[in-house]
């Protein structure tokens, strides 16, 4: 049975990433491609490879940081119904929806602040032109 392999190019453009990012990935050890050609100058990535690229793009858009995403992806390597392992992986989607349940907080207040600005904008507009 062959398995799917990929080039550093055609993970690039399916992901709409450059390969300077893939690399970047790669050197924080989210990804580990096997190494071909002279030298092992070339990337050869696995399906588990882009599955783990897959991951690690939607943790961002999650907003988890990258060292967050390998942490959460590397528990997936291993046998999931693991208490321990179960345990961290809540710890990390606690911590996270703390963190961003306080950013919308802060937006909250800043969109509040900014409403409040556009109505006393909007009287002295009215105002203004009622005087002319």
């Amino acid at each position: 049975m062959a398995t799917h392999t990929y080039s550093i190019s055609d993970l690039a453009q399916e992901f709409d990433l450059t390969t300077r990012a893939i690399r970047f990935y790669e050197d924080l050890g989210l990804l580990t491609p096997e190494r071909a050609g002279a030298g092992g100058r070339s990337r050869v990535y696995s399906a588990k490879d882009r599955t783990r690229l897959k991951l690690t793009l939607r943790a961002k858009r999650l907003g988890f940081s990258l060292t967050e995403a390998k942490e959460i992806i590397d528990m997936y390597e291993s046998p999931r119904d693991t208490g321990p392992q179960l345990k961290k992986f809540l710890a990390v989607l606690s911590a996270h929806r703390t963190e961003m349940e306080g950013q919308l907080a802060e937006l909250q207040v800043q969109l509040d602040e900014i409403k409040a600005h556009e109505k006393e904008a909007k009287a002295l507009l009215a105002k203004n032109e009622k005087a002319k």
